[in-house]
C-alpha cells in the first residue's frame, strides 16, 4: 500500500515538473510536432524512394529532396525564432512558415505526380501487391502534410495557449506548523 502511494506521489511530481517546464518554454509543443513530422517522413522515406524509382516522374526526386532539406531547415528556423528568454525572432518565424509552405507544396506535387502516373491513359502504373509502396507513399505524404499543418497552427496559436499554461497551478503547498512567528531573524542575540 505504501509503495503504491509513493509511486503515485512520484508520478504526480513528474507530471508537475513536466508542466513547469512547459510553462517556462511553451514553444516545445509546436517544436515536438515539427520533430514528429520530420521523423515520420524520414521513417517512411523507403516508400517514397521506391515510388520515385518506379514512376520516375519529372521532378519527383527533387520534390522528395526539397521536402527533406526544407524540413530540416524549418526546424532550425524554429529553434532560432524562439531563443531562450528573449523575444521572438519574427524574420526567422516568417522564414519557417515559408519553408513549411514549400514543403507542403513539394508533398502535394509528389502526390499529384503519383496520381498522374496511375491515371495516365497510356501505360498507367498499376498498384498491385508488388507495388503497394506507391499507395503507402501517397498515404504517408498526406499524413505528413497534416502533421505539418498541425505544427503550423500550434506555432500560430502559441501566444494563446502559453497564457493558458501559465494559469495552471504548479506550485507545491508547503505545510506550516504554526510557529513561524517564533523564529527570530533580527540577528540580535
Amino acid at each position: 500500500m505504501e509503495a503504491t502511494k509513493k509511486k503515485s506521489g512520484g508520478l504526480k511530481e513528474v507530471w508537475r515538473k513536466f508542466l513547469v517546464s512547459l510553462k517556462r518554454r511553451p514553444q516545445m509543443i509546436p517544436l515536438a510536432a515539427l520533430v514528429v513530422a520530420f521523423v515520420f517522413y524520414s521513417l517512411n522515406l523507403m516508400h517514397i524512394s521506391d515510388t520515385t524509382a518506379r514512376i520516375q516522374g519529372p521532378g519527383m526526386g527533387l520534390a522528395g529532396f526539397v521536402t527533406m532539406l526544407f524540413s530540416m531547415l524549418s526546424f532550425m528556423c524554429f529553434l532560432n525564432a524562439f531563443p531562450y528568454r528573449k523575444k521572438t525572432n519574427v524574420p526567422m518565424l516568417i522564414l519557417m512558415y515559408v519553408l513549411l509552405g514549400i514543403v507542403i507544396l513539394a508533398d502535394a506535387y509528389y502526390i499529384n505526380a503519383i496520381w498522374t502516373a496511375i491515371t495516365r491513359p497510356d501505360n498507367p502504373i498499376k498498384v498491385s501487391t508488388e507495388t503497394i509502396y506507391i499507395a503507402y507513399a501517397e498515404y504517408d505524404l498526406r499524413i505528413h502534410i497534416a502533421i505539418l499543418a498541425v505544427s503550423a497552427v500550434l506555432t500560430a496559436l502559441l501566444p494563446v495557449y502559453s497564457k493558458w499554461l501559465r494559469k495552471i497551478k504548479t506550485s507545491i503547498d508547503v505545510g506550516d506548523n504554526g510557529s513561524m512567528e517564533a523564529i527570530d531573524i533580527s540577528g540580535e542575540a
